[in-house]
């Protein structure tokens, strides 16, 4: 099994998104179906710990490999608009 490593951006919750995150937790909490409406919104991902909207870092990260080092470089002046936190994550 493989490791790869992950980088995205947030943009701050506001009260459409958290709204939208109460939707989303009360039908789990509730056993029901969450809407689609409530599913489009988040990617049909669970919003889960995520502290806003998920951005694509797009063209500011670039891959970054020198010697026996791997990993990712991020040029903060070419984020997105709005964004306030990085989230740099390992999934196996």
């Amino acid at each position: 099994m493989g490791m790869s490593t992950h980088c995205v951006g947030f943009r701050p919750a506001n009260d459409s998104w958290n709204k939208m995150k109460t939707v989303w937790e009360n039908c789990e909490a509730a056993g029901v179906p969450v809407p689609d409406e409530v599913k489009q919104f988040f990617n049909f991902e669970s919003p889960g710990d995520k502290p806003g909207q998920e951005v694509p870092l797009g063209e500011s990260l670039s891959e970054y490999s020198c010697e026996n080092k791997n990993g990712y470089e991020v040029d903060v002046t070419k984020l997105p608009p709005g964004i306030t936190t990085l989230r740099f994550y390992n999934s196996w």
